[in-house]
């Protein structure tokens, strides 16, 4: 389980985010929406220790790695798709994958888990390819590929569907839910296509201005006009 308390952070004098708390529960879906520029991504690279944060906790299964470094935070179980996917381009998918692996201690990586690559057969048949060389869809499966390789006890995914094709957005959503319903894994899912959030959400949170202003359970959504936070 993830367990956010109360947390703060600031960008020079502005308050970027406002006692921010929520869990995010194994075996669940977590699904984080707002409009842009509230406080989302921000919120994740404090979670990661990208950013630091003013005050407040975060514990992930039962440890507090509110101060600690991002690669600490990997070792305990922190996987992180970052928005924009940022895999290495020039490196082959089975070099991305093993990235993944880096932050595992003495170095003793096994090799990619037969288990990602079943959830993504197409990097599997390209293994030797350059991640560069890849589609935009491709290369979202193979970001979210090089997080699970550590097999993460919590799982945060910025905007997975951003630029992506529908067919690979239904092949990211079958994946997501049947890693939720292994039940040993929380997932915090970032999202701003409402229709995506809302076929996975088991609960929801909703942000605006750097603070939780909505949240419950994801069946609830339509009853409590989420999409209205959403739009422009």
């Amino acid at each position: 389980m993830l367990r956010v308390e109360n947390l703060n952070q600031y960008y020079g004098s502005s308050r970027t985010l406002r006692d921010v708390s929520f869990e995010a529960p194994n075996g669940m879906v977590t699904a984080l929406l707002g409009r842009n520029g509230v406080g989302k991504t921000t919120l994740l690279k404090c979670l990661m220790g990208v950013l630091p944060v003013a005050s407040g906790r975060i514990i992930l299964d039962g440890h507090d790695i509110s101060t600690l470094p991002p690669y600490a935070r990997v070792r305990l179980g922190a996987g992180y798709v970052p928005q924009g996917r940022e895999i290495f381009p020039r490196l082959t998918v089975e070099e991305n994958l093993l990235m993944g692996l880096a932050s595992r201690k003495n170095g003793s990586a096994s090799g990619i888990p037969a288990q990602v690559l079943e959830m993504f057969p197409v990097l599997k048949s390209m293994l030797r390819r350059r991640g560069g060389d890849l589609s935009g869809g491709q290369q979202q499966q193979l970001a979210i590929g090089r997080a699970l390789v550590m097999k993460p006890k919590v799982l945060i995914l910025d905007e997975p569907t951003e630029g992506i094709q529908p067919s690979i957005i239904k092949d990211i959503e079958k994946v997501i839910r049947r890693l939720a319903e292994q039940g040993d894994m929380a997932i915090l899912l970032v999202e701003q296509y409402y229709d995506f959030a809302r076929e996975l959400a088991d609960r929801y949170i909703v942000m605006r201005r750097g603070e939780v202003v909505r949240s419950g359970d994801g069946d609830s959504m339509e009853a409590d006009d989420v999409r209205s936070y959403l739009a422009v």
